[in-house]
């Protein structure tokens, strides 16, 4: 693990990075992570330019360690927000729902390392082909938007298809994950769920219980009727009603966009158990305990390789 390619490329220590969830991925959590060894990600949703700058302006007082941006590719504000990238020499991005060709040419100039999350072998590809230096192929398992792959099939997939470095994402949660992602051809692990609970993510207290009392069957995927707004989330009143909501036959794909407005920040910031929606990944089950960012990067790492050891 000390000739890791992911450390070497990002400038860290463990190849275990942060995800960029929105409303809960700020600078603060983010620096915790870049500290503990791994690279934090602060997440920029559907903020604006100067929020986003504001936050990297915090981590920088917060930590030394390389860290990154994720770039919802959607959002109103991305060519804001992909200038400030670029203006604030941001190391590392992060991009998701969508492709980042048009911002690709910029950010490479900048020396910006651009590591896309795809959900198929022809994003990949096409990530690739735009430069990238790395792509983090993510399966269904993971809370928030997902795509329809298992992470178990997706990563060797997108492994044989593309000659750049591969970091596994989805329902990784410990060691165990860890060592099996390395198995299937990844050099490195991203991690959100596992996160949420850290004791330096802000996230409101009671999304933080919603995870840690989840079982095995506690999420759900909502969206699937309109498979581009697939969700996984946790079982609440909320999810139930988008659910029935969702299979009316008069229900439009612009009625499924419209129900998801604001609901995840009722979630993270006003903790609201019935109409907030609670993004998370299968693995909550496994995620049991509060622990600094610290202890849950040793944790896993630590764990993958006393495992890695042992393997024929």
């Amino acid at each position: 693990m000390r000739d890791n390619e992911l450390c070497r490329l990002l400038g860290i220590e463990k190849p275990i990075i942060q995800g960029g969830m929105a409303w809960i991925a700020d600078a603060k959590l983010a620096a915790a992570v870049s500290e503990a060894g791994g690279l934090g990600i602060i997440s920029a949703m559907n903020a604006g330019a100067d929020y986003v700058a504001d936050q990297i302006d915090k981590i920088r007082t917060l930590t030394d360690k390389p860290f990154g941006v994720n770039v919802m590719l959607m959002s109103p504000h991305a060519d804001e927000v992909a200038r400030i990238l670029v203006h604030k020499k941001v190391p590392v991005v992060t991009t998701g729902a969508g492709s980042p060709s048009k911002y690709m040419p910029e950010w490479l100039a900048a020396g910006i390392t651009v590591m896309p999350v795809v959900a198929s072998v022809a994003m990949a590809k096409n990530a690739e082909r735009c430069g990238a230096a790395a792509v983090i192929a993510e399966g269904q398992e993971s809370g928030g938007h997902i795509g329809e792959l298992t992470t178990l099939t997706l990563v060797p997939q997108v492994c044989d298809a593309v000659n750049i470095p591969v970091v596994a994402a989805g329902g990784i949660a410990d060691g165990r994950g860890m060592a099996a992602a390395f198995m299937l051809g990844a050099v490195g692990v991203q991690m959100g769920t596992r996160f949420l609970v850290a004791k330096e993510c802000g996230v409101h207290q009671t999304y933080k219980d919603m995870v840690l009392k989840a079982s095995d069957i506690s999420t759900v995927v909502t969206g699937r009727r309109f498979q581009a707004s697939s969700c996984r989330c946790i079982k609440n009143k909320f999810s139930r009603g988008f659910l029935k909501t969702e299979y009316l036959p008069e229900t439009t794909a612009e009625d499924i966009a419209e129900l998801g407005v604001g609901a995840l920040r009722l979630a993270a910031v006003e903790g609201d158990r019935d109409r907030g929606c609670f993004l998370a990944g299968q693995i909550s089950g496994m995620v049991n305990r509060e622990m600094t960012a610290r202890e849950i990067v040793d944790e896993v790492y630590n764990g993958c390789i006393s495992l890695l050891k042992g393997a024929n």
